[in-house]
């Protein structure tokens, strides 16, 4: 067969495939929706933050429309130089000013450079290349090697540490949850799992035994059982979440309206990591809900990728891609009703923030390549 000859064949293959509509849907409303919600936070601050964003949303959709129309298996092969490139940003913050008490960011412009949010889809793609056999027809193991989940763990850890001195906890929280969850999907056994979360256990008592925590951490963790810890701090923004998620009620206070906690500025940092309560006061329990479904809709679609992605590689990016999307929207949401301690963690596409909403876009969009590239091509097997 001529390479001339094949390339014609697997255009044939490819030409019948098509993006994953509900995908790039969901992820368009959500993002048109978090501008609306972002200016309704801040227009009577008179900054510019809806106007900044849709920049970073455009930038977004554009590294989507890349990343989709690149083969998915290219990126194993970036991951070496992706990985450097991500430790050497990681350490490059510390030589930075602190803003707001963490060294996070890289000034570049208008954009301030988050590398910790582009680490997490380095860190998927580097486990999921560590964690797939080499050979597509070969069958998932029944027991991963501990040497293979000792690497996994290392992978994230080295990232996490760099992460967690910034300070940021949330994220580095977010690494272990896709690290569990793409180390079980790999074929880990239930005695593993259960190995690795007792080893886990032991490291956060660690950490508390051994006072690795400031005081400020401490006390988003303690203001759970005890809101008047911290009354003009941490527990005056959880106490302010509340209060507008409950004012919301069932169909909410109305958009814009006057008066509301969202109008006067009421909740700290709503436009980033509170966004959800300006969603739950204006819309109420029912805007609320369609938010969650409509995140719902993209975790679902990311385990259809998964489920019918050509091989394991491909199965675990867009699974460990749900995992990390699953796991922002249960903190954020959970942090604003007061049960999960406030992180700092964005909600997926309505936050504002540059970094996260551009990694998130190259996450689907690597999503959405696996998807293009489901049907398998003349002398190749589909997942088995």
């Amino acid at each position: 067969m001529t390479v001339l000859t094949r390339l014609r064949e697997v255009a044939v293959v490819r030409r019948n495939n098509r993006s994953d509509f509900m995908l790039f849907g969901t992820m368009l409303l959500l993002s048109g929706f978090g501008l609306l919600m972002i200016y309704s936070a801040t227009r009577s601050t008179g900054t510019f933050s809806m106007e900044r964003q849709m920049i970073f949303v455009a930038a977004g959709f554009l590294i989507y429309l890349v990343a989709s129309n690149v083969d998915y298996r290219e990126y194993k092969g970036m991951v070496p130089m992706a990985a450097v490139i991500t430790l050497l940003a990681l350490i490059a913050v510390f030589a930075f000013e602190p803003v707001n008490g963490a060294r996070r960011w890289i000034p570049l412009g208008i954009l301030k450079l988050q590398p910790a949010e582009f680490a997490k889809v380095v860190v998927i793609v580097v486990l999921a290349g560590l964690l797939a056999p080499s050979n597509r027809d070969e069958p998932a193991p029944r027991n991963l090697p501990w040497s293979k989940i000792g690497q996994a763990t290392l992978v994230v850890a080295v990232p996490s540490i760099l992460i967690y001195l910034e300070p940021d906890l949330g994220t580095a929280i977010v690494f272990g949850f896709i690290l569990f969850a793409m180390v079980f999907l790999a074929g880990a056994s239930w005695r593993q799992m259960v190995g690795m979360l007792a080893a886990a256990v032991a490291g956060v008592v660690a950490i508390f035994r051994f006072n690795l925590l400031d005081q400020y951490q401490m006390n988003r963790l303690r203001v759970l059982w005890n809101p008047t810890i911290d009354p003009s701090g941490i527990g005056y923004n959880l106490k302010q979440s509340k209060s507008a998620i409950g004012s919301g009620q069932l169909f909410g206070q109305g958009l814009f309206k006057e008066g509301t906690l969202t109008d006067f500025e009421y909740v700290p940092e709503q436009e980033t990591d509170f966004i959800f309560t300006a969603v739950a006061e204006q819309l109420g329990f029912v805007g609320g809900i369609i938010v969650l479904a409509a995140f719902a809709v993209i975790v679902w679609r990311l385990l259809v990728i998964a489920a019918n992605a050509r091989d394991r590689f491909g199965a675990l990016v867009a699974a460990g891609i749900g995992a990390m999307v699953m796991c922002h929207v249960f903190i954020n949401v959970g942090m604003t009703i007061g049960i999960m301690p406030v992180t700092g963690l964005p909600l997926p596409l309505l936050s504002q923030g540059g970094s996260f909403f551009m990694s998130m876009a190259l996450a689907l969009g690597i999503a959405n390549s696996i998807w293009l590239m489901r049907t398998p091509v003349p002398g190749e097997n589909q997942l088995t």
